[in-house]
Formats: C-alpha cells, sequence, structure tokens
C-alpha cells in the first residue's frame, strides 16, 4: 500500500481516510469493529474522528465516535498499526468549547480516555477560537507534544489568514506547526480550497486530508432530483449541487465511469486520490460494501484524458 507523508512530520498514511463520524451514529458498534477491521487489513491506517461526535444525535452528549474506536483498540490490539486523529474545539457543551489553553488541557484528557490510548497521533484544531490569540493555542500544543500526548498537530475550519497566522508564530517562536490541513474539498466544491487555501499548504508543505468527498452523497449519482433528495436525510444538502454545474459533473462521472466498467463514486474518489497536493480524502462507509468500493477507488487508475474531462466539467471560473 503506498504511504504518504503527512506534511514535514514523521507521520505516513495510506491514500485513503476513515471518517469516523458514522461511529456510534449510522454505524452501531459491532458494525463499525467490522469495518474499521477490514479498513486496517486492506492495509489502510489513518482514522479521523472528533470529540464533538455525534453529539448531533438527540440524546448523545459527543465522545461516542471516540469510545467505539477506544473499544476497538482495546478489543483488537491493533493501535500500532493504525494513525488517530481527533479534534478539538467544538462545542461539547456551552461551557465545553474553544481553543483556551484550560480548556485544550482538559479536553485532551477526555479524548485520551475515550480513546483508550495514552497518546494521538494527530490532534486537530475542529474550529479555530477567535478570542485565544494563536500563540495560546500553539504553545498548549507545544505542552502536550512534550508530555507524549501528542505527536503531531493540524488544523481544520481555520480562515486563510489565522493559518498563516499559526503557521508564522510557529516559525517564529519554534512552536510546533501544523502539519495537516482538513479541508472541504470535492469535484464539487473546488473553488474556496484552490484559490485560499492551496496557496498556502503548498508554500508550507501541509497534508491535506479533505472532507466531504463525495459531496455528501451528490457524487455517487443518488441524488438526481429533489424528489431523490428528499428521500434521505443526508438529501437535504444535496439540494444545492442540483444545478447545471452539478449536473454537468454528474453526467461526466457516468461516462468516465462507464469506460472503466466502475462507478461514479469510485471515480470521484479516484479523482482525489491522483490530485496532487491531497494526501488522503476522508471516506466513510456503514457497511462492507460501500467500504470494497472505496478500496476500489484506490485502485483507479485514471488516465490524462479522463481526469482532464473531470477538471473541465467542474470547472468553476465562470460560476
Amino acid at each position: 500500500m503506498e504511504q504518504r507523508q503527512l506534511g514535514k512530520s514523521p507521520l505516513k498514511v495510506a491514500p485513503l481516510a476513515f471518517g469516523g463520524n458514522v461511529f456510534g451514529w449510522t454505524a452501531d458498534e459491532a458494525t463499525s469493529f467490522k469495518l474499521l477491521d477490514a479498513f486496517v487489513a486492506r492495509g489502510f491506517n489513518l482514522i479521523d474522528t472528533a470529540d464533538v461526535y455525534s453529539k448531533w444525535i438527540p440524546g448523545n452528549k459527543g465522545g461516542e465516535s471516540e469510545k467505539v474506536i477506544g473499544n476497538w483498540i482495546k478489543q483488537g490490539g491493533k493501535r500500532d498499526k493504525v494513525v488517530i486523529a481527533t479534534k478539538v474545539g467544538g462545542e461539547m457543551a456551552p461551557d465545553k468549547k474553544g481553543l483556551a489553553p484550560q480548556y485544550i488541557e482538559k479536553a485532551i484528557e477526555d479524548s485520551l480516555h475515550r480513546l483508550q490510548t495514552d497518546y494521538i497521533d494527530l490532534y486537530q484544531t475542529h474550529y479555530d477560537d477567535l478570542e485565544t490569540p494563536v500563540e495560546a493555542t500553539l504553545e498548549t500544543y507545544a505542552k502536550l507534544i512534550k508530555a507524549g500526548k501528542v505527536r503531531v498537530i493540524g488544523t481544520s475550519n481555520m480562515s486563510p489568514e489565522r493559518l498563516l497566522q499559526s503557521l508564522q508564530a510557529s516559525e517564529q517562536y519554534g512552536y510546533p506547526r501544523y502539519e495537516t490541513l482538513q479541508p472541504e474539498y470535492n469535484l464539487y466544491d473546488r473553488q474556496k480550497f484552490e484559490r485560499e487555501y492551496e496557496p498556502i499548504t503548498r508554500q508550507y508543505d501541509l497534508g491535506v486530508i479533505s472532507y466531504y468527498s463525495l459531496a455528501s452523497g451528490f457524487l455517487s449519482g443518488k441524488y438526481r432530483s429533489k424528489e431523490d433528495a428528499a428521500k434521505s436525510p443526508r438529501g437535504k444538502k444535496a439540494l444545492s449541487y442540483l444545478d447545471e454545474r452539478g449536473m454537468n459533473i454528474l453526467d461526466t462521472l457516468d461516462e468516465v465511469a462507464a469506460s472503466y466498467h466502475t462507478t461514479p463514486a469510485s471515480v470521484a474518489i479516484a479523482w482525489l486520490v491522483q490530485r496532487e497536493g491531497l494526501t488522503a480524502p476522508i471516506v466513510s462507509a456503514t457497511n462492507i460494501e460501500q467500504l470494497d468500493e472505496l478500496f476500489k477507488a484506490t485502485q483507479l487508475n485514471l488516465d490524462a484524458g479522463a481526469i482532464e474531462k473531470l477538471n473541465i466539467a467542474s470547472d468553476y471560473t465562470d460560476v
């Protein structure tokens, strides 16, 4: 299995990350264990979660995904075979959120307890906290790394300005730097990353772990009308993709998929895997069949002509 370096860090990962938002939500613990076993058995190793997953479910408090992963680690003994990435900064409760030093120091202990491990490979800023200076956050991360509780840090949902400010502070004061960025990026949602963030990730050689790889399922082709979108709770977000450009992307995915005897979803993921500057797109699955399709996508070698068709169909310069 190909291994890619996360930024300039010592961490190396296979070119696909498992999105743990489904654990304890649409995948119960037993199903989650099977999915994780299959994921690791195929040679993949990056598992991404967050302390707030899955607080959005009525009755949940957050931490459910981390607990499932922790139970899996405990029963399977595979800690040394995986790269665990989690996040801090999201709202666990009205008084439990943000990036203040005292909160981060408490939040990581909670995450370590739920994950049943004594270190986190990649600890990520989930949401920025404009009330906390970037220097204070980075200094706290430095303490966690020194204590052996964190190996590498990354960020997500941070403005380009604050990302740049953070990277410059790391250079100036000798703090550990963000080695990864987790942006929204897929065939439809290209513009924000490519125009605002990619110049920074290339300049600083950051690893890029993209989320919404299938645009909430739209790029799988299952939402082709408002009626399709109304059939699923996740379909609501897909409504925003049902425009001329979105349908053009789907038509091209269908065309390329047919020529490779595969599915639109596999083509959309393969486009990400082969995209220069992208380390590992995040994908989720709730059954083994879905996971097998994602595995196949990493083996799908799109030729230059297919990639060009997809690039043209998803071009946003006239949008």
